[in-house]
Order: structure tokens, then C-alpha cells, then sequence
């Protein structure tokens, strides 16, 4: 092949290279063109992504652990192992030879112990049948019964005593198991068959005979110096409605009503309530006219989700700081000099938390009734001022409504079980034996041995 073939050829080759680069760049700027077109319509759909429902709570980003942090050591009280039970039963274990040579040991002692915690077997249902005799009187001409009265040992005129209502009211209220859960405890555990019509009828009885106490609870909730409130749904008969809850640290008080309005607020806590209110920022408690201590923790979580929605906004990341700082010193506040008179020391009080007040007013001046995103929380500080630092003039009052947030928890969690109540009877069944286990929880006292208590001693108390 001479010379110029080669050439001929290399030149041929390199053309046909060149042909198949410009191929490829082709394709490249095709396929950078549709990476563009993809995140063009990846952006378009993320804008039009439905957000997560409210209660569902997004993932918390865990801090990376530090390679070197040491791990705290708990207290020293806490190193030790179950406490021992006071033993039910004891079972000696001697030994008299030694179980190798045979030969008879000396010096017996108890070289250790060691106990197994067992329930006993379930009792079965017990059936006491009275059988009554009656006798002719001649001289009165009529026949004679001999006395019997139950009225301690049943509810109403049923034949079901007061262990199983109370063991059944505390299964339907503490333990919120539904009516088909409970008949099957009965049957599996004390062979005792009962309807589901019966189970909820004691449950009704149970609650007419305890009506006094449950009415001597919303006396005390009204009487009661500082009260909380708040309020959850609950559905009666497939209609939505709401219960209302009012409690202390040692009282529980539920109320089922078919609105929200202000007007319930009365109907609960009557119109001569004159304690410390503590709620929400929910409207229907505006009505109060009292000392009213609005709930910290809702103000702050608002805070806290404006703060997610502008992370580049310095403002708002500032403006949060410093209302966090704000609340921080106030709870931290120990209170004036012990050694000063009570007059003096309230006036100290009241002094400090208008200053608090003033403080965070400035914080707040700046971005009310503006197009600034802190407006809305801004205005909400300036119309409830007077109600967020009530706690630092009155010791003893929360900054928050916490106690009334658990407290309607359990009746959340029944209400997701059972779905709600299907009469005004049912629920008024539910609201009151929920008043009195969670009062009998909150002082520390068994609600089921409670419950027993008071029904036995009923008879005797109505005759009083």
C-alpha cells in the first residue's frame, strides 16, 4: 500500500470518528435535554403535593452520637434488684444428710431464699342462692317471711353482685375494653357467661347509684381555686359532639355536649365559678371574666411550627429566641423573699409580671398588624397579655394546661376503640364513671377496690 493509500484511509477512519462524536453529542444534549423536561415536572408535582394531615407528626432528625461521649451513670439507689415481696405462702426446703456421703449435717442454717411471684388460679363465679321460709301466723292470720336484704351485695334489683359491677365498670372505664372483650374475660377466666346487653345495663346501674358522688365532684371542681379545661370529640349515636373536661391535680370531671359554644363553659363550671381558669386559646373560653392563665405549651409549639416554615427568615428565628428566653425566666422565677410580709410579696409578684408582660410586649410591638409572618402570633400575645404570666402573680397556677390534655387522653383512646356512644344515655354512663376512676386515680386511691366500697356501703348511706 503506497503512501498516499494510507493516508487515504487514516483520513477516511478519522472522518468516520468525527461522524460518531458528533452522534453522541447529539444524544447527550438529547438526553440533558429530557433530565431538564423530568425535573421541570418533578418540581411542577412536588408543588402540588398534598401535605400530610395534621396529626401525623413528622420524622425527628436524631443528632449524630459523639464518638467519645461517656454514658451517664445513674444514681446509686438504683443499682440494686427487685425489692422483695412480703411473702403470701413460705415453703421450708431443710436438709438433715448430705447428699453424698449420707452423713448428718451440722450447724443447719438458712443459707438463702428465693421467691416466685404466681397469681392464683381464677375463681370461679360463685352463685349464692337465699332461700326464704315463710311461716302461718294464727294470731295474725297472715303468713310471716323471714327478713332478707341484699342491697350490699347487689346492684339494683339484678342478681349480679357488686364485684362483678365494679370489676366490669373498671374493665369498661380504666382498662376501656369493648363490651364483646369483657364478656370473653368473664367467660375465659371465671366461667361466667353474661350478654353484652346485661354488661352495659350494669354499667347504667353502676352510675344512678354512684350519681352522688359524681355530682359531689362538680361541686368540688367549681369550688376549687384553680380548675383546667379542655375539650376533645366524641360521637354520640353517629352525630359528632364533644366532651369537656374540667379537672384539678386530685379531681376528674367529664361532660359530653353537643357544641363547643361558649355557653357550655357555664353549664360546666357554673356561673359563680371564680377559681383560676387555665385552657387553650380556644374562643369559648373568653367568656371568663376571671383570672385566666392561657397555656404556654400551645403558644410555644405554634412558635416552634412558624419557625419550620421559615428557617431563612432571621426575624422570625430571633423573634422565637428571644419569647422562648422570655418564658424561660419567668418559669424559672422562685418567687420574692420569704421573710417579707404576704402583702408585700404578692405586690412583688404582680409587679414582676407585669414587667414580663412589658417584655414581651416589645418583643411583639414591632410585627403586629404588619404583613410580617409573626403578625398572627404577634396579635394573639397582644389580646390574651394580661393571661400569660398570671402564674408568675399566683404561685402554685401552671403555665400551661397539661394536666387537662392528659386528662382527656383516656377518653381519645376509648373513643378510637368504641367509636363513641350510641344513646344521651350512654354517653351520660361514660362521662360519669370517667369522673369518678380518674378522681379515685388522681388521689391515689384503687378505682375498682373504690368503686366496691361505694357500692357496698350505698344501701346504708341512702338510708342516712
Amino acid at each position: 500500500m503506497t503512501a498516499e493509500e494510507q493516508i487515504a484511509r487514516l483520513e477516511e477512519q478519522l472522518t468516520h470518528v468525527l461522524e460518531q462524536l458528533r452522534l453522541k453529542d447529539e444524544q447527550l444534549q438529547l438526553a440533558q435535554e429530557q433530565l431538564r423536561v423530568a425535573q421541570a415536572r418533578i418540581e411542577e408535582l412536588e408543588k402540588q403535593k398534598t401535605p400530610p394531615a395534621p396529626f401525623v407528626k413528622a420524622n425527628v432528625v436524631k443528632p449524630k452520637a459523639e464518638a467519645n461521649k461517656q454514658r451517664k451513670k445513674r444514681d446509686a439507689k438504683h443499682n440494686h434488684g427487685r425489692l422483695r415481696e412480703a411473702p403470701t405462702r413460705t415453703v421450708d426446703h431443710p436438709i438433715k444428710h448430705c447428699p453424698v456421703c449420707a452423713n448428718a449435717l451440722g450447724g443447719i442454717s438458712v443459707a438463702r431464699r428465693r421467691q416466685v411471684i404466681e397469681l392464683p388460679p381464677p375463681a370461679p363465679v360463685e352463685v349464692t342462692e337465699h332461700v326464704v321460709y315463710h311461716g302461718w301466723c294464727s294470731q295474725c292470720g297472715t303468713w310471716r317471711e323471714a327478713p332478707l336484704d341484699v342491697s350490699r351485695e347487689v346492684v339494683g334489683q339484678g342478681r349480679f353482685g357488686v364485684k362483678i359491677a365494679s370489676l366490669i365498670s373498671y374493665l369498661r372505664t380504666v382498662m376501656r375494653l369493648p363490651v364483646r372483650q369483657i364478656q370473653a374475660y368473664l367467660a375465659s377466666l371465671h366461667g361466667l357467661s353474661i350478654s353484652s346487653g346485661e354488661i352495659i345495663g350494669l354499667a347504667q346501674r353502676v352510675k344512678a347509684q354512684l350519681e352522688p358522688q359524681v355530682a359531689e365532684v362538680k361541686q368540688q371542681i367549681r369550688a376549687s381555686p384553680a380548675v383546667q379545661m379542655d375539650e376533645t370529640g366524641w360521637r354520640e349515636d353517629g352525630s359528632n359532639g364533644y366532651v369537656w373536661c374540667a379537672c384539678t391535680p386530685q379531681l376528674r370531671y367529664y361532660e359530653y355536649q353537643h357544641s363547643r359554644v361558649r355557653e357550655v363553659f357555664t353549664a360546666v363550671l357554673g356561673a359563680s365559678f371564680e377559681g383560676v381558669l387555665g385552657s387553650d386559646f380556644y374562643a369559648s373560653y373568653n367568656v371568663y371574666t376571671g383570672l385566666h392563665q392561657r397555656c404556654w405549651v400551645h403558644l410555644l409549639r405554634d412558635r416552634h411550627e412558624l419557625k419550620e416554615q421559615h428557617p431563612d427568615d432571621a426575624d422570625v428565628q430571633q423573634w422565637a429566641k428571644d419569647v422562648k428566653a422570655v418564658y424561660d425566666q419567668a418559669v424559672a422565677y422562685a418567687g420574692p423573699d420569704p421573710s417579707l410580709p404576704p402583702a408585700k410579696q404578692e405586690a412583688a409578684r404582680r409587679k414582676l409580671q407585669h414587667a414580663f408582660e412589658q417584655e414581651l410586649w416589645q418583643l411583639c410591638a414591632p410585627y403586629a398588624h404588619t404583613t410580617s409572618p409573626l403578625h398572627n402570633l404577634c396579635e394573639r400575645v397582644e389580646r390574651f397579655l394580661p393571661e400569660l404570666f398570671v402564674f408568675v402573680a399566683l404561685p402554685g397556677v401552671p403555665a400551661h394546661n397539661n394536666l387537662a390534655e392528659r386528662s382527656v387522653r383516656p377518653l381519645v383512646i376509648a373513643r378510637k376503640i368504641s367509636g363513641g356512644t350510641r344513646s344521651p344515655q350512654g354517653s351520660d354512663t361514660r362521662m360519669g364513671l370517667f369522673s369518678l376512676f380518674g378522681t379515685w386515680a388522681a388521689q391515689g386511691l384503687n378505682p375498682f377496690l373504690q368503686c366496691l366500697t361505694v357500692l357496698s356501703h350505698h344501701h346504708s348511706l341512702a338510708q342516712m
